[in-house]
C-alpha cells in the first residue's frame, strides 16, 4: 500500500494565488543493492553473493552504457535513457555544449510496471 499525506504548494506562476493542497507520496524505506540481492538468492538457486555480483556489474554496466549515449533497455522493467538541461539560444548557430545546465536519467516503465501502477492501493496519512 502506498501511504500519502497532504502537502500545501503555492501556484509558481501566480504566486498572488491561494494555495492549493496535493497527496504526495511517502516513502517506506528503502531497498539497497544487498537486500535485493537476498531477495532474489531466496528465489532461485543462485547464492546471495553471486546475485550480488550480476547487480554491482549491471549497475556498472548501465551507467557505461549510459554514458555512451544509448538507451538501456531492461526488459520488462523499462528504459533509461540520459537527458539534459540547458540554456536557450537566440539563433541555431550560438548552441554549444557549454549551454548544458545539468543531466538526468529519464524512466520510462515497462508495460508490467504501469500495469502495476494501474492497480496501486493508497493510504492518507496525516501530514
Amino acid at each position: 500500500m502506498v501511504v500519502l499525506k497532504t502537502v500545501e504548494r503555492k501556484n509558481p506562476q501566480d504566486l498572488t494565488a491561494p494555495p492549493k493542497y496535493y497527496t504526495q507520496a511517502v516513502a517506506n524505506g528503502f531497498v539497497d543493492l544487498e537486500r535485493l540481492a537476498y531477495l532474489v538468492s531466496n528465489q532461485c538457486t543462485v547464492r546471495e553473493a553471486d546475485c550480488l555480483a550480476v547487480l554491482n556489474a549491471l549497475q556498472h554496466n548501465v551507467m557505461d552504457e549510459l554514458k555512451q549515449g544509448r538507451i538501456v533497455q531492461l526488459g520488462s522493467l523499462g528504459n533509461f535513457q540520459i537527458g539534459v538541461r540547458s540554456e536557450g539560444a537566440e539563433v541555431e548557430a550560438e548552441v554549444t555544449n557549454n549551454q548544458v545546465k545539468s543531466a538526468h536519467v529519464n524512466f520510462r516503465p515497462g508495460k508490467r510496471i504501469r500495469n502495476m501502477l494501474q492497480t496501486l492501493q493508497y493510504k492518507l496519512v496525516a501530514g
